[in-house]
């Protein structure tokens, strides 16, 4: 019993990929005051967010926890995304279990593998999900989360002195980004770490190192 529920735990981290370690930041829950934001930041990010569009293909390697209730667990994650397809790995280094996630975002078809019974696939990753974890999946979004994407008139988003999300609700889901990677030879600020939580569960990913391919 206590390894299903660890291997639910590790995959709903490698799918959900939300974020973290311990580290100074602000803390999850209290929604920051939402200052001034001079003209040059509102220029800066409406920067960053039409580089993060012009640069479909990019990959991610870090570490991510998640809880539910009682239970939890952790491990590696190495997110691919080429566009709209994704291949999501997540290993357990005590364990030595691994989980892969690979869906085409044209089709919807996804393949789980490392779960008991054997590989399972669908034309849909979030229904996929729930039937082999129980768990309601936001997999559609994730790709704009991890990266701090969201559009200028998108609701539910709390902006920090820079423009960039502070905290974002969406899907029954709050983000809070607690950390910024600053940007680095034309890579524009990214996230560095990033807490969600839904009711009970709570997700949290520690990026150690992203990877942007140049179009």
């Amino acid at each position: 019993m206590m390894s299903r529920c660890m291997n639910r735990a590790l995959l709903l981290a490698t799918v959900l990929l939300l974020s973290a370690c311990a580290s100074s930041g602000p803390r999850p829950g209290a929604v920051p005051a939402q200052g001034p934001i001079s003209v040059q930041a509102r220029q800066v990010e409406a920067g960053r967010q039409a580089w993060l569009r012009a640069h479909p293909d990019w990959s991610f390697q870090g570490r991510a926890a998640i809880s539910k209730g009682r239970n939890g667990g952790s491990g590696r994650v190495d997110w691919r995304q080429q566009g709209r397809d994704y291949r999501i790995e997540l290993s357990a280094p005590v364990t030595r279990q691994s989980w892969v996630l690979t869906g085409e975002g044209a089709t919807g078809r996804a393949r789980l593998e490392g779960v008991d019974g054997g590989p399972k696939a669908g034309d849909d990753a979030q229904a996929l999900l729930f039937q082999a974890t129980g768990w309601e999946i936001p997999v559609d979004g994730m790709p704009a989360w991890v990266r701090g994407l969201v559009d200028d008139d998108q609701a539910g988003v709390v902006r920090d002195a820079e423009g960039r999300p502070a905290v974002l609700e969406q899907g029954g889901w709050r983000v809070d980004y607690l950390e910024w990677f600053a940007p680095v030879d034309g890579q524009p600020a990214l996230p560095k770490r990033i807490e969600a939580r839904s009711g009970d569960a709570k997700v949290r990913l520690l990026f150690d190192q992203w990877d942007m391919a140049t179009p």
